[in-house]
């Protein structure tokens, strides 16, 4: 079974962090790139964001009747996709942040400052929505 707490405290963690990713949207490329405070704190409010989805979604998987959490963090999204938790489609397209987390958490190639800047932007409208979606999931599963 779902834990709802754990869902809705993490879910709570992730807006709030939406929040404080708003304040850095009407900043331009260059105060971005070359400010290193506001560079450093986008990478980490992103990281911190991606990875407590991952959480839910690894719990959800866990509860569900799959069973077994996936190795792929990207996957995670995808499961949760075809288990009804959102649109197929959505769980695809949200799952690709996965790779500018692990750019970030591993270091393993450099970072593309403009698909960094971007990602600001498509942060905040996917993991909103992410949410609402798992706020929708959490009503209609009791």
């Amino acid at each position: 079974m779902v834990d709802e707490n754990l869902v809705k405290t993490k879910i709570a963690s992730i807006q709030k962090d939406l929040e404080e990713l708003t304040r850095f949207k009407s900043l331009s490329f260059d105060e971005i790139a070359k400010d290193y405070d506001s560079h450093k704190i986008v990478e980490r409010i992103i990281e911190v964001v991606i990875n407590g989805a991952i959480d839910i979604n690894q719990h959800i998987i866990a509860e569900s009747d799959l069973g077994i959490l996936p190795f792929d963090f990207r996957e995670s999204y995808i499961l949760l996709g075809k288990i009804g938790v959102y649109p197929e489609e959505f769980g695809k397209e949200i799952g690709r942040s996965t790779g500018l987390r692990n750019i970030l958490v591993h270091q393993y190639r450099e970072l593309d400052e403009k698909i960094f800047y971007e990602s600001i932007g498509i942060c905040l409208r996917q993991y909103y929505k992410y949410c609402e979606y798992i706020l929708k999931f959490l009503k209609k599963d009791k």
